[in-house]
């Protein structure tokens, strides 16, 4: 259990690190920016997917914090 709880908290650190790495706008091909991305697209993405648009804001590693803090607290109760 503690395994999945710590697999959480280390894609939400990498999920935080890709916001951070948006506001300074490292070039594309730097090693962090591309293995953030990689780890993270995949399910930002189907988010965007989901989400309407609003007013060109990225919500979505916003709603993805969220639910694996939800499903963090679900596991540990």
């Amino acid at each position: 259990m503690s395994l999945i709880l710590l697999a959480l908290d280390l894609y939400s650190l990498v999920v935080f690190v890709s916001v951070i790495l948006s506001w300074v706008r490292l070039s594309p091909d730097h090693p962090v920016v591309r293995f953030t991305e990689k780890l993270t697209e995949p399910v930002l993405g189907r988010i965007r997917g989901v989400l309407p648009a609003f007013g060109g804001m990225d919500l979505s590693p916003m709603i993805l914090l969220f639910g694996l803090r939800m499903v963090r607290r679900l596991l540990v109760s």
